[in-house]
C-alpha cells in the first residue's frame, strides 16, 4: 500500500519524464494500434526491446491521459487497493481522461480486476507487460474477448536503418547481423548492457518469479540453448546434460525462457499433435546481438546467425512455425489457417557442393504440401531456379527483410 501523497509524487515525476523522453524512432508496430477500441491493447515482448517507447510514442499521440510505471523502485509495494487512490490522484491532477497507459503492470497481483472495471465504464487502455504467460494467464481469466494482444521485438532492419541513418545493403545488414536490434545496445555498444539484459531475465522474470532455487542449472541451459540456435534438443537430453531431477523441470525451465521472449521453440512438422509434443524441436534467440554477447562460440556460425534472422522476421508476422524433416530437411514451414502456405529455406552461401542437398529438402517440403513456389535466404545470393514444376527463389536476407 502506498501513501497518497507519495502516489501523486509519482505520478508528476514519471508524467514528466514520459513528456520528456525522446522517442525519435517512431516504432512500425504503431501503425498497427488503435487505442480506441473496446479492448484492453497489450503491448508484449522482451525487457528493453522498446515497449515503453512505443507506449510513449502512443501518448504523445494522445491530448489527456494517465500514465504510470509499475517498474518504479518508489511503486514497488504498489497493491491491487492502490488503484482507486491512483486514480483519485489522476482526477485531481489532470481532470477526467479516457486514456490509461501503464507499463510493466503484470508486476502488481490481480491488476485485471481494476482494467476490466474500468473497461466496463468505456475506458480505454494500453498495457506492457515482458511476460507472456503472466499476461495471458491473468488475461484468460479475466479479460477474455476484452483484449487485443501485439508482440513487439527488437528493431527490425528498416527501424535500424532509420536509427543509425545508413543506407540499405550489404555492408549495413553486415552490422545489423552482428549487432541485431536491441535499442540500447546498437546506441552504446556496450557489452554490459545485453549481459546485464541476460542476467534480468533470469533472475526477476524467471528465478524471482516462479521460485527457482537452481539458478545455476537455469543460466547454464540458457546460455547452451542460445549456443545452439537452429539445433534440435529434446527435454529428455536437457536433463541430463544439466543435471536436473524429472524432464519436467527441463520443459519449465525451457517454457519460463519462451514467456520471457528470451527465446523461442520450434516443432518439427506432424499432421499428429501427439508426435510434435515428443519430436525433438528447434531453438531460436531474439537476437543475434544478444547472442553473440551471451555466448562464447555463436558469432561462428554464420549459417545459424542467418538462420536466426530469418526465423525472427517470419516470427514477427507468423506465429505457426515449424520445421519439416523426412528423407531431408526444410528450415521453416508456415502454417496459416489449416494449410502449410510457405516453405522456406535458410543457406549462408549456396555452392555446388551444398545446393543439392539445400534444394531437395525445400522440393521435398513444396511436395508434401503442394505449393508451387519455394524461398531460399542466403546472406547475399540472388539466383533462381526451375526444377520439377517447382520454381525456387533466391534473394538476400536483407532485401527479403525490406519486403515484409
Amino acid at each position: 500500500m502506498i501513501v497518497k501523497e507519495a502516489l501523486r509524487n509519482i505520478v508528476i515525476t514519471q508524467r514528466k519524464d514520459v513528456l520528456l523522453a525522446d522517442d525519435s524512432i517512431e516504432r512500425e508496430k504503431i501503425k498497427e494500434i488503435k487505442v480506441e477500441e473496446s479492448f484492453a491493447i497489450i503491448l508484449s515482448g522482451v525487457r528493453r526491446c522498446g515497449k515503453s517507447t512505443l507506449l510513449r510514442q502512443m501518448i504523445k499521440k494522445s491530448k489527456k491521459f494517465y500514465y504510470f510505471n509499475f517498474e518504479d523502485p518508489s511503486a514497488v509495494n504498489f497493491e491491487l487497493t492502490d488503484f482507486e487512490t491512483l486514480n483519485q490522484v489522476f482526477n485531481e491532477e489532470y481532470g477526467e481522461s479516457n486514456y490509461y497507459f501503464f507499463d510493466e503492470v503484470q508486476n502488481v497481483e490481480k491488476w485485471e480486476l481494476f482494467v476490466r472495471a474500468m473497461l466496463d465504464k468505456g475506458k480505454y487502455f494500453v498495457i506492457t507487460g515482458s511476460n507472456a504467460s503472466l499476461l495471458s494467464r491473468e488475461l484468460g481469466t479475466r479479460l477474455t474477448g476484452r483484449h487485443l494482444n501485439y508482440e513487439l521485438f527488437p528493431f527490425s532492419f528498416s527501424e535500424f536503418l532509420k536509427l543509425t541513418g545508413k543506407k540499405q545493403d550489404i555492408k549495413s545488414f553486415q552490422e545489423y547481423f552482428i549487432n541485431g536490434g536491441f535499442p540500447q545496445y546498437l546506441k552504446s555498444k556496450r557489452s554490459e548492457s545485453l549481459q546485464d539484459l541476460f542476467n534480468d531475465i533470469i533472475s526477476r522474470d524467471i528465478s524471482i518469479r516462479h521460485k527457482i532455487r537452481n539458478l545455476k542449472s537455469l543460466k547454464e541451459m540458457a546460455v547452451y540453448l542460445i549456443t545452439n540456435i537452429g539445433k534440435e534438443f529434446s527435454y529428455n537430453s536437457l536433463k541430463k546434460t544439466f543435471g536436473l531431477g524429472s524432464v519436467n523441470s527441463a520443459i519449465s525451465f525451457v517454457s519460463f525462457f519462451e514467456d520471457s521472449y528470451m527465446l523461442f521453440t520450434v516443432p518439427k512438422f506432424d499432421y499428429s499433435i501427439k508426435k510434435q509434443i515428443i519430436n525433438p524441436k528447434k531453438v531460436y534467440s531474439i537476437d543475434n546481438g544478444f547472442s553473440i554477447v551471451n555466448s562464447a562460440s555463436f558469432s561462428e556460425d554464420k549459417g545459424k546467425m542467418l538462420e536466426n534472422m530469418a526465423f525472427l522476421n517470419l516470427r514477427r508476422v507468423y506465429k505457426e512455425i515449424f520445421y519439416f524433416q523426412e528423407t531431408g530437411e526444410c528450415d521453416f514451414v508456415i502454417k496459416e489457417g489449416t494449410k502449410i502456405t510457405q516453405a522456406i529455406q535458410v543457406c549462408y552461401n549456396l555452392t555446388e557442393q551444398n545446393k543439392e542437398r539445400e534444394l531437395n529438402g525445400l522440393i521435398e517440403a513444396l511436395d508434401k504440401f503442394k505449393l508451387k513456389e519455394g524461398l531460399i535466404l542466403t546472406y547475399n545470393q540472388d539466383d533462381k531456379f526451375e526444377i520439377k514444376g517447382k520454381s525456387i527463389k533466391v534473394i538476400p536476407l536483407w532485401k527479403w527483410m525490406m519486403k515484409k
